[in-house]
């Protein structure tokens, strides 16, 4: 039986002096209530982000104590099911996001879900695609703001956070002290209006730790592909760094050289966009599994 845990019991930074709301061992599976980012205050199209009680905004739940993790410890994160409410919240805000700009109004659209799909203003559908724009663990010192991402995950809202998914994190205190929010029922890479299709839900993951040491993370893999994740306030940085980490990656774990592991980045691997309305960027870099496959390397189970 997975142990559940209410999402009232959430923080709003990242930070190693939270009181964790659980302890759990490695394998253990937990399934994670979330708040949508905006912590349940818009209900209905009339409410606008400008009532917003901004201090109560993208709650993450947790933090989660993991026994037997310390820091430098590489802890793998598996996505194991990711449920979403029928309901998700759309916002417009003047002046937020990469075109705001020429945004005038504030506009708050309520989007429905019928079975698998997102119904937008009555005639629009969209696939329900569900992932998790936060998770991360405490950093080693100081305190991170659940809206920011950088090393220790939070905010990256990437898309292929998701069902199936394998996270991978550096430990940076002991515990970890794991937390999760910030569901989105669908997300386009780049969220350019600084939201997803926002919601409440429930995540049910399970940890490892794993004999990686030295992984560049945050790190992440599915069936398809392994993927470097970097955030910066430049883009130009998250991205020379989201491609350095794939590189040393190659390098240091697969065994390639710099040069093959260079040149079969540039013909085989891809640079993507995560988000681009965060105090730092979030890019990726995807490599295919079937290369790997065939120079004989694969992650460790």
């Amino acid at each position: 039986m997975s142990l559940r845990i209410s999402r009232d019991q959430n923080f709003y930074h990242f930070n190693p002096n939270i009181e964790p709301v659980a302890f759990v061992k490695p394998g253990e599976e937990i399934i994670l209530e979330t708040h949508d980012c905006f912590q349940g205050q818009i209900r209905n199209e009339k409410d606008l982000v400008a009532n917003l009680d901004w201090n109560h905004t993208n709650p993450a739940t947790g933090p989660i104590f993991i026994n037997g993790t310390y820091p430098s410890t590489i802890l793998r994160i598996d996505i194991l099911d990711i449920d979403v409410d029928d309901q998700s919240v759309m916002v417009t805000i003047p002046g937020e996001g990469t075109v705001g700009n020429r945004i005038k109004d504030m506009e708050t659209t309520i989007v429905k879900r019928q079975g698998n799909e997102l119904v937008y203003k009555e005639n629009i559908r969209l696939p329900l695609a569900p992932m998790i724009g936060v998770i991360g663990v405490a950093p080693s010192e100081g305190s991170i703001g659940n809206g920011v991402p950088g090393l220790h995950g939070g905010n990256m809202d990437c898309t292929l956070i998701k069902k199936g998914a394998r996270l991978y994190l550096t430990v940076q205190v002991e515990g970890a002290l794991l937390g999760l929010g910030d569901l989105h029922a669908v997300m386009g890479d780049g969220e350019i209006v600084a939201v997803g299709a926002e919601t409440a839900g429930n995540a049910k993951i399970k940890t490892e730790t794993v004999d990686l040491t030295g992984l560049p993370t945050p790190f992440l893999e599915n069936t398809e592909s392994v993927v470097t994740i970097f955030s910066d306030p430049d883009m130009n940085r998250a991205s020379e760094g989201a491609v350095n980490n794939m590189l040393d990656f190659l390098t240091r774990f697969a065994g390639l050289s710099t040069n093959d592991a260079a040149m079969l980045m540039s013909a085989a691997g891809s640079l993507r966009v995560c988000q681009v309305v965060d105090p730092a960027k979030t890019v990726r870099f995807e490599f295919p599994k079937a290369v790997l496959a065939q120079i004989g390397y694969q992650l460790p189970e």
